[in-house]
């Protein structure tokens, strides 16, 4: 009998699961997933922390690698690598099935590198060739810097989950950056079919950004009402309606689809819903559509299962979303710049994460060596 996740599937939306650990993997839970429609991982450096400050799971194998006298980051990513491996290896039958449309995880390049080209590049192709899976990818950032190292990736073959991306100018970048990769990799003689890009698209934030602007101007005494909770779906709804017109196969991106180039499919991220006065399934209901992925936290995951939708909302109502943009911008609230903001605050909040999991793993090498 079908679910709800796999009800989705046929529709032609991919549900990934949007966190990975150890005990998720030695655990069963990813297998669980699998099992009942979920088709790919997401990380990042928050998922990470969490995973590996918040439990001993990866104690032992700390300590052997402490032992080996491993500096930090050699450390980090001793943890993290086996997990993006191991997943993999799990998810390649759902890779192979699908013939390389699902079946992915993906691995943050450091966000110490959002505003470095070339070390995002470097770090990009040296990730990449280390984990060796066909089944990876490689996340980048949607910074001003991080769009020519998206090209440079794709240029080199290496499927690319471009992240923190909250605006439509952003995601136009990231969509031409992805089509001037594959231009590089046709000119290099590389396969088209083998490389694969997500476009990693924020919602929930802008709507909790967006609805305390919303409170000041109804303070002062503006009927906003009917826009609370609004902007980030009718965001989203632009987002993909540009998608449809970009990866069309009569334009453009016609002669890259006849050498088997794939669209890059928009990804909904940020999918939790922050104010409780919202479903709990929101950003999944709204978003239903074919060609895209939602990737799920656990929690979203079990309410998805219980009560989520599976009808396509993602064409529907795009006038109205229209026109939820141009109350938004006749009230003054400019929702342009809260993207930027957002994605500037993403790439600070991920970079703190990294920190804080680098900071614990200096601790407890150094309480290994006073032990010892």
């Amino acid at each position: 009998m079908s679910n709800r996740i796999q009800a989705l599937y046929d529709i032609g939306q991919s549900i990934w699961c949007d966190n990975i650990s150890r005990s998720m993997i030695d655990g069963g839970e990813l297998k669980r997933l699998l099992d009942i429609g979920v088709v790919g991982v997401t990380s990042n450096p928050s998922i990470f922390m969490k995973a590996i400050t918040g439990s001993s799971d990866y104690d032992a194998l700390l300590d052997k690698l402490i032992g080996q006298g491993l500096d930090t980051m050699d450390l980090y990513e001793g943890l993290v690598i086996p997990d993006i491996s191991d997943a993999a290896d799990i998810l390649k039958p759902i890779f192979e099935s699908t013939g390389g449309v699902d079946g992915f995880v993906s691995l943050e390049v450091s966000p110490k590198l959002a505003y470095d080209t070339e070390g995002t590049i470097a770090e990009g192709k040296r990730l990449f060739a280390t984990i060796n899976r066909p089944n990876v990818m490689i996340k980048v950032p949607a910074t001003e810097q991080g769009m020519p190292a998206i090209e440079a990736l794709i240029g080199a073959g290496i499927n690319v989950n471009v992240t923190l991306i909250f605006g439509l100018a952003a995601h136009e970048q990231v969509m031409q950056a992805y089509l001037n990769g594959l231009k590089i990799l046709d000119e290099s003689g590389g396969d088209l079919s083998k490389v694969t890009s997500v476009a990693s698209f924020f919602v929930s934030r802008l709507d909790v950004m967006i609805d305390k602007a919303l409170e000041e101007k109804k303070a002062d005494g503006a009927k906003v009402d009917h826009l609370f909770g609004k902007a980030a779906i009718a965001n989203a709804k632009l987002a993909y309606a540009r998608f449809q017109e970009v990866f069309n196969a009569d334009g453009a991106f016609g002669e890259l689809a006849s050498k088997g180039a794939r669209v890059q499919r928009p990804l909904w991220a940020s999918t939790s819903t922050k104010n409780p006065a919202y479903c709990d399934t929101m950003y999944l209901d709204g978003l239903v559509g074919p060609q895209s992925v939602n990737t799920l936290p656990p929690v979203t995951i079990d309410a998805t299962l219980d009560h989520g939708q599976s009808e396509v909302a993602i064409t529907k109502d795009v006038d109205q979303a229209k026109s939820i943009m141009k109350d938004l911008a006749a009230l003054e609230i400019d929702v342009t710049k809260a993207t930027e903001i957002l994605r500037d605050n993403g790439v600070v909040l991920f970079a703190q994460s990294f920190d804080e999991l680098l900071d614990n793993l200096k601790r407890k090498k150094a309480q290994l060596r006073t032990a010892g």
